[in-house]
């Protein structure tokens, strides 16, 4: 089962790090069309993972408190939601495509803050798998080895084009191959880090898991919305990302009901 874990915990890791490699050969820049596509997809992804392995496993992990089943769920996802909305106020960061940059004010690098804002919606990502792989190991019936693994590949098929939509505009803003990839890289060591946390919060206080994947699915969501959302849509043709919010949200479906 620990083993389990542990590779559950690195494959994401892995799909950022994959997709930070784009830059070793691939152009300067993703072209528009192509950036607003691999959004969608994240999104889709993303919003996919929150609804089937996480507000349903919560809801279903309550089901003993009868017509109040939901109440973990709604408490846990608007602890998700107000947490990731503070940490928007308190770390500088800038948005792929934007001129003006989020949080307080700071004398950090342009690069620097493209970093961080993929750095800030990877945070709820690690915790999502961290929480899931926690329910696993303290024996939870409704969270199987293949349905945590499902999640696991799901968040690594979303990561891939982040670490390019990360890595490549590094390039473009006149960084070095080598240190463009591994700040793609380095964006992503946030989720494994957070996975462990996580699992280790949870071991402590396993009646709070309910609550903790319902956190990590309201935390998710207030990233796709505040930010996803709008760079998908941004520019002629913003259908592209419509239709790839489609096949990822399909594709996670399809995962985590096949394997789960």
């Amino acid at each position: 089962m620990i083993q389990d874990a542990f590779w559950g915990i690195l494959i994401p890791f892995l799909g950022t790090s994959l997709g930070a490699g784009c830059v070793f050969f691939l152009k300067n820049s993703l072209r528009d069309g192509i950036q607003r596509a691999l959004t969608g997809f994240a999104a889709g992804v993303m919003v996919a993972a929150s609804v089937w392995s996480l507000l349903i496993p919560a809801m279903e992990q309550a089901a003993d408190l009868g017509k109040l089943a939901f109440f973990p769920a709604a408490v846990g996802f608007w602890l998700g939601i107000l947490f990731l909305l503070l940490l928007d106020h308190l770390i500088p960061h800038l948005h792929q495509n934007s001129l003006q940059a989020e949080g307080p004010k700071s004398q950090l690098q342009r690069t620097t803050m493209m970093v961080l804002a993929v750095t800030l919606h990877n945070i709820p990502e690690g915790m999502a798998v961290g929480v899931v792989y926690a329910g696993y190991l303290a024996g939870t019936a409704q969270i199987t080895a293949a349905g945590a693994l499902a999640l696991s590949l799901g968040i690594a098929i979303q990561n891939f084009p982040e670490g390019a939509i990360i890595s490549m505009p590094l390039r473009a803003e006149g960084m070095k191959k080598g240190r463009a990839f591994w700040g793609g890289v380095l964006s992503g060591i946030v989720e494994p880090i957070g996975a462990v946390l996580t699992i280790l919060a949870a071991g402590i206080v396993v009646p709070a898991l309910p609550y903790l994947l319902s956190f990590a699915a309201g935390a998710m969501l207030y990233v796709v919305v505040e930010e996803l959302i709008p760079e998908m849509s941004m520019g002629q043709h913003s259908n592209v990302g419509t239709v790839f919010f489609a096949v990822g949200f399909s594709v996670m479906m399809v995962l985590d009901v096949a394997l789960g």
